[in-house]
């Protein structure tokens, strides 16, 4: 069947332009799932997933899905093993129901940052969910600002790691008077990368803070480094999880004479004290996507502020569908 491959980067206006198309959503983020539905102008695909009494994930696709592309949206957040396990049920489910292509939409990639052997027996646990993902059936991943990019190696199938940075670069804009005067920083070594890409596209200085783990989720010392003096500061991370490292930046902006600092991390994980955390932090706002469900955090935390991706990902179903490059997803925000 010949595909009409529409010329306009936007959201489509005509249901009958996308023939053989199913997207199903798991438990993790229904909110998500039908924005991205309502932007390409579909419905999303009929599933019921239930728990047996002793716990066990069961799933029950309610539609033909032989000879479709399926796409399945399913974040890694909260009950990340119910969730990842839903995932790779509801892909296999439609593999063996004969569905042409399945592809899992994972805004928020879980185990991300168990991605290297760091030490003596440490398993490389995003590995093993790469192996999962495949051997349940996925032909294809979409996902969002891997914690380390080189996790796309870990598949033997197409990996797009779409970025937030269009988005981040775009709520800076609006929302921050005088961004010009801004410092971006990145709270660790690893994410200069991110902040140099960011600082070059707003034309603005960087600033890196060296910290020193005494183990996970417990810095011992922090070293700016890089001048933020009567500036507004902007620490950009990926991931933001008991926020004990950007709580704990945010001092130490301040000590060094930053007049403001804001926080923006893609994915607001918050877990454990997060939000007392963020409550009693000296943040202006802290920025995260809904790459996980935020309705219930916002309102415990007057200051997190919640960029809408769905457009993004909308987009780069559309234009996998259609055998369109993504690429330039990479740079600009879709209409």
């Amino acid at each position: 069947m010949q595909q009409i491959r529409p010329q306009s980067s936007g959201p489509l206006k005509d249901i009958g332009r996308m023939p053989n198309i199913k997207v199903f959503s798991g438990t993790s983020h229904p909110d998500l799932a039908q924005k991205i539905c309502d932007r390409l102008g579909i419905e999303r695909g009929k599933v019921v997933t239930k728990k047996f009494s002793n716990g066990e994930c069961c799933v029950e696709i309610g539609e033909s899905v032989r000879g479709e592309d399926v796409y399945i949206i399913q974040t890694g957040c909260s009950e990340v093993n119910d969730m990842l396990m839903e995932l790779l049920i509801m892909i296999n489910a439609c593999k063996i129901a004969s569905a042409c292509r399945v592809t899992a939409v994972i805004p928020c990639f879980p185990y991300a940052r168990q991605d290297k052997k760091d030490k003596s027996r440490a398993p490389i646990s995003a590995k093993l969910v790469a192996n999962m993902l495949s051997t349940a059936g996925a032909d294809h991943i979409i996902t969002m600002d891997l914690h380390a990019s080189q996790i796309q190696g870990f598949f033997d199938i197409p990996v797009d790691n779409l970025y937030a940075e269009p988005a981040v670069l775009k709520w800076i804009r609006d929302n921050i008077t005088d961004w010009r005067n801004c410092c971006i920083v990145s709270p660790d070594a690893g994410g200069a990368k991110r902040v140099t890409s960011i600082a070059d596209r707003l034309n603005v200085d960087f600033a890196l803070i060296h910290k020193e783990r005494k183990k996970a989720n417990e810095v011992a010392s922090m070293v700016l480094v890089g001048d933020v003096k009567d500036r507004i500061a902007i620490l950009v991370d990926d991931m933001a999880d008991t926020c004990g490292t950007v709580c704990h930046a945010a001092e130490k902006l301040l000590e060094a004479g930053a007049v403001k600092v804001f926080a923006i991390c893609t994915h607001g994980i918050f877990s454990g004290p997060a939000i007392s955390r963020i409550n009693n932090s000296m943040f202006e706002a802290v920025v995260v996507t809904n790459s996980v469900p935020q309705e219930e955090r916002m309102k415990m935390a007057q200051k997190i502020k919640c960029i809408d991706i769905s457009m993004i990902l909308a987009e780069a179903i559309r234009r996998t569908h259609n055998g369109e490059s993504v690429s330039y997803l990479f740079s600009n925000v879709p209409m």
